[in-house]
């Protein structure tokens, strides 16, 4: 099974030290194709900084279910289950990512403080459950 790798966007900019495995795993032979996950770009981020292939807005979840979530994790689970139904009526959003983990490695930026409770723990978990 192809990894997906989930990386916080204020790791993968350059210019911050943790950049250094970030670039290592994108200039490796096999790099995996990046796809910034967020609606939003990040705050304090300018493009130039940040290795992406691709930003997937569109399939990030609605701007009502994240304010609704709020980054709470007590809210966790109804956010996942609510996102991943949005992520079924709208897969043509979603497409190049189930596409690039078809063909390999694939990184999902996302810029939540929380690594645990966000939508790309959602995301890679409903890629995965596509193949």
């Amino acid at each position: 099974m192809t990894a997906i790798e989930l990386v916080r966007v204020y790791d993968a900019r350059r210019g911050n030290p943790a950049h250094a495995s970030v670039e290592a795993a994108l200039t490796g032979p096999e790099h995996p194709s990046v796809f910034l996950v967020d609606r939003l770009w990040p705050r304090g981020v300018a493009k130039a900084d940040l290795p992406h292939d691709v930003w997937l807005k569109e399939a990030g979840p609605s701007t009502e279910l994240r304010r609704w979530f709020g980054h709470d994790p007590e809210r966790f689970a109804e956010f996942a289950e609510r996102y991943r139904g949005e992520l079924e009526e709208n897969r043509e959003q979603a497409a190049p990512l189930l596409e690039a983990a078809a063909r390999g490695e694939v990184m999902l930026l996302f810029s939540a403080k929380d690594e645990e409770h966000n939508q790309a723990v959602v995301l890679r978990g409903w890629i995965e459950d596509r193949r």
